[in-house]
């Protein structure tokens, strides 16, 4: 288990919680989906374990287990814990097989009541890498190259060069208040949170705002019964967005000029000198056209603990969470997009609630040097999904209600749902804080399975051994030595909640009358995967100053849950099957040191790594299994890259030229026809070697500086905008990639270079993919930085003010990397990455006042 407190975890700017953990937590993986206002990021804890089940950790909070990421203000964290080993992730049982992000929100100080405000400005400045696309000189210099032949290529071309990246972004800014208060007695403990975040995105035309609201009371009501109650609710709002379209902006020609002599956005589709392959100017659209959402999520517990003897206690955990997304999307008549269905109106809106019941008793008691705790329970949790939309079209502009529209449009409908229930034990033993064992054991009933094979049994057994507190341990170096290991197992589920049902779909009809389509073929006999890991670690602390943490894992995962494809002529798209089996082992080393500690100074380095090798390790009834661009085959990584290997470029010719392996020889050779080359298995995945981050503090008196760096290596992105952008004439009316300063291009006979002849259509599909796009994906990113002054308090006192933190950060101020994308720590976990959204550089100035 890693824990990282709350201090750890604010130093940067965004209103979710799983940002905060990029580079904090040995083995875990963040994966920024996208750098817009209110996007939640990737995680992968210890690599991928399924095929086609879930791997995405489980999230906790206070206890309740969340349906996905969940939406937790910053400010109200008071630690995150990372669950990593069986041991540790078995009593959570199916939910953990990919790991446990535990998030504990704050209580009040007994004795102690307290008014915190905190206030941060930010800007956002857009960050596009080391990915520039060309001016209007060189492209013109680009287009000389495959002699363009079309009238319009002309001199005269030079004289426009409209920057589109500078029309669609802006400086975005942040504003994030959180105003608390916490007060603390023996029988009562309370702490409220509320909070407001807004933030306009780097791509104009999209603003997000955030509201949140937190409550946590613990109450003694008598001896024996203590109630906590919590209630949380968040409400987010994007209003009336009209953001630029980021592709547009890099691929529309520096020769169109998006605005007339009256600075009004010109109708691209209707404009005589518009050279672009598509036809559109986005500002003309973006006059009119918009879309809106908001969600509601608000989370509610009634919590209690009576304690029925002495050492025997009852825990009650009782949540229900309900979650309302409403979300409108507005087409103009007037736009062009608008004119086929004379403007139209979509309204969509979502439901989902999750209900939560663990009923646990607890026994604790210690017996001279042997200490005993036993836990049994049971937890039901189940999950209804809704939703509905409807368009109507033929509008008037700015009718913005459905009611408005003259006919109606297309409807649709969704639902589903789920249930669990599990019962389960936990005990933990030591012996004169020396000597500890656990054990845990767990069945999982789901509705995702059959009644064949509806309920799993999972377990762990753990121990440790607190070596400097033998009689025989003495050492001036070795302050603490602690050694543990444990053993386990958790089952995980597919990500289909109906995989073993044969299905039909109902959503068809023949001349007006419904119908039925056969769909899935039913699997009454799927199982549970099911993963047994084995953890040992060694803790120690030297000198009195470093703490040290070593961590080798090897988990071996079975009974791979995967969705079969079959052919057409069955009538049937497929069928779910338990088809092989993956392992992953690993090693995790965390240290910190206090270099200098005194009254006045202080200086703290701290750094993570983690390592880990995957492996497919059985096929069903195949040794390779071709998925798309990427393979399973036994004894490679799960993450292998499928495709056509590249070899570069012809310096005869200028023609691209693939590699062809003869299927009966395995004879290599040279081919420059793209359908003639060979798809195979290549010596590249997109998982990394392995991954980490390191920190740095310094402390003078109220002055403090700290540093955090996150860093990834090894891994190979499939970079496929690269296809439009770096495509040797194939787009000639979209705008193209500047070569990086290691690249060339083929001009003349001879030449050595890496990028084929431009020609005009392209030169014999040498942007289509193939591990030419394939690039190193390693980087290392300044995280944030951040000098912060704590005002002295003999001043602060005589104004009934008890602390005043002034600070000013910086968070991704810089990336070094090799790959020619925008961000290689964008775009998820699966290696594909397509033209994203960056994640902004952001500077900060914040303070924090307590009263």
């Amino acid at each position: 288990m890693v824990s990282v407190k709350a201090e750890e975890l604010k130093d940067i700017t965004t209103p979710d919680v799983s940002s905060m953990l990029q580079g904090k937590a040995a083995g875990v993986q963040v994966s920024a989906s996208s750098g817009s206002p209110g996007a939640t990021p990737d995680i992968l804890i210890r690599g991928r374990a399924s095929l086609g089940g879930r791997v995405t950790p489980l999230w906790v909070v206070d206890g309740v287990i969340q349906h996905g990421t969940p939406i937790v203000n910053p400010n109200d964290v008071e630690s995150i814990s990372v669950l990593k080993d069986a041991s540790a992730t078995a009593l959570y049982g199916s939910r953990g097989a990919n790991g446990v992000i535990i998030v504990n929100t704050k209580r009040g100080t007994i004795g102690k009541s307290e008014i915190k405000v905190s206030s941060k400005v930010a800007m956002n400045q857009f960050n596009s890498g080391q990915f520039n696309v060309m001016n209007s000189e060189e492209l013109y210099n680009y287009h000389s190259q495959f002699g363009n032949t079309n009238p319009w290529y002309t001199p005269e071309l030079l004289e426009r060069d409209t920057d589109w990246i500078n029309e669609g972004t802006q400086t975005g800014v942040v504003r994030d208040l959180n105003v608390s208060f916490t007060s603390g007695t023996e029988v009562l403990n309370l702490f409220l949170n509320a909070g407001y975040y807004n933030e306009s995105g780097t791509l104009k035309g999209n603003e997000f705002d955030r509201y949140t609201f937190r409550m946590n009371l613990d109450y003694d009501m008598s001896e024996r019964l203590k109630i906590m109650p919590k209630i949380s609710f968040s409400f987010d709002d994007k209003d009336r967005i009209a953001e630029a379209p980021l592709y547009d902006l890099y691929l529309n020609l520096p020769w169109d000029v998006p605005y007339d002599a009256n600075g009004i956005p010109v109708n691209a589709a209707s404009a005589s000198d518009w050279l672009g392959r598509d036809q559109r100017n986005y500002l003309y659209d973006q006059q009119w056209n918009y879309s809106s959402s908001n969600v509601y999520n608000t989370s509610a517990n009634l919590d209690f603990q009576y304690k029925i003897m002495p050492h025997l206690t009852f825990n009650s955990v009782n949540n229900f969470t309900l979650y309302r997304s409403l979300s409108k999307s507005y087409t103009d008549p007037r736009s062009i997009s608008g004119e086929s269905s004379g403007g139209s109106i979509n309204d969509n809106t979502a439901n989902r609630l999750t209900r939560l019941s663990t009923q646990m008793l607890k026994y604790t008691n210690k017996f001279g040097e042997h200490s005993v705790t036993a836990l049994g329970g049971y937890e039901f949790n189940d999950y209804t999904y809704e939703s509905f939309g409807a368009t109507g079209n033929g509008i008037i502009p700015g009718g913005e209600i459905l009611d408005v529209a003259s006919e109606p449009g297309s409807i649709s409908g969704f639902k589903n749902d789920y249930a669990l229930q599990s019962f389960f034990l936990s005990t933990e033993y030591g012996f004169s804080n020396r000597y500890f064992a656990k054990a845990s054991i767990r069945r999982d009933g789901a509705s995702n399975f059959g009644l064949n094979n509806q309920y799993g049994n999972f377990f762990s057994v753990g121990g440790g051994w607190l070596v400097h507190n033998e009689n025989f341990f003495n050492s001036s170096i070795v302050n603490e030595l602690k050694l543990r290991a444990s053993y386990g197992s958790v089952g995980n589920r597919p990500s289909s909640l109906y995989p073993y049902q044969g299905t039909y779909r109902v959503n068809t009809q023949y001349v007006g009358v419904p119908g039925a389509v056969l769909n899935q073929f039913s699997n009454p006999d799927l199982g549970w995967e099911k993963s047994y890991e084995t953890n040992v670690a060694l803790d120690t602390r030297l000198f009195n100053t470093v703490d040290l943490t070593l961590e080798y894992y090897n988990k071996n995962t079975s009974d791979l849950l995967y969705f079969v494809s079959l052919p057409d002529v069955t009538a049937f798209s497929g069928y779910w099957e338990n088809i092989g089996g993956v392992r992953n082992r690993g090693f995790e080393a965390v240290v910190s040191a206090d270099i200098i500690k005194n009254n006045d100074f202080s200086w703290n380095v701290g750094f993570n790594i983690g390592v880990n090798k995957n492996e497919v390790t059985e096929l069903f009834e195949a040794d390779e299994l071709p998925q798309g661009s990427k393979v399973w085959k036994i004894g490679k990584d799960a993450d292998t890259w499928y495709m056509r290997k590249w070899l570069g470029v012809n310096p005869e010719d200028g023609k691209p030229l693939w590699e062809v392996v003869d299927s009966e020889t395995g004879e290599k050779s040279e081919t420059s026809n793209y359908a003639e080359a060979t798809r195979q298995i290549l010596d590249k995945k997109s998982s990394p070697d392995f991954i980490g981050g390191f920190n740095t503090s310094w402390s003078y008196k109220g002055l403090s500086l700290a540093a955090n760096f996150d860093f990834s290596q090894g891994g190979y992105i499939y970079n496929s905008s690269r296809e439009l952008f770096d495509s040797d004439g194939f787009y000639a009316t979209f705008n193209q990639q500047r070569l990086a300063d290691d690249w060339s291009r083929w001009q003349n006979p001879g030449d050595i270079a890496t990028h084929p002849q431009a020609i005009e259509g392209g030169n014999n599909n040498s942007n289509k993919p193939s591990s030419r796009y394939l690039e190193d994906g390693s980087y290392l990113r300044m995280r944030n930085v951040t000098l912060s002054y704590n005002l002295s308090k003999n001043s602060l006192s005589k104004l009934g003010v008890y602390s005043v933190n002034i600070y000013m950060s910086g968070d991704n101020l810089f990336t070094l990397t090799d790959y020619s994308g925008v961000d290689p720590s964008v775009g998820g976990l699966g290696g594909s990455a397509s033209l994203s959204y960056p994640v902004p550089k952001r500077y900060a100035l914040g303070v924090n006042v307590s009263f």
